[in-house]
């Protein structure tokens, strides 16, 4: 991929960085499990050169929200709820993580 400036100039070409996933992995909460999270070690990888996210293994039911993720210095952390908001529900089911890491 390249992507131009405004002024024509290249700003990013295929080797000017990397992307490589570090991890894949499924991540289940059981049905009614209290607010928790998850951690899952990833080392070498960081909020400076990492993101994760979680995409949906399968249908969504019901009780399945979007679980949420926190990039630590070798550690993503998974939430069952918004961590952020206190009178957030929990979520359930499984859902595959995946980790990249960038430079």
């Amino acid at each position: 991929m390249r992507i131009w400036g405004a002024d024509g100039a290249l700003q990013i070409d295929e080797n000017a960085f990397t992307i490589r996933v570090a991890l894949s992995t499924l991540v289940t909460f059981a049905l009614g499990a209290n607010k928790g999270s998850q951690d899952f070690s990833v080392p070498g990888v960081g909020p400076g050169n990492g993101t994760a996210f979680v995409i949906p293994n399968g249908a969504y039911a019901s009780s399945q929200l979007q679980f949420e993720t926190e990039m630590l210095d070798g550690v993503v952390r998974v939430y069952n709820h918004t961590r952020t908001y206190a009178a957030s529900f929990t979520s359930s089911g499984t859902m595959r993580l995946i980790v990249m890491r960038w430079s």
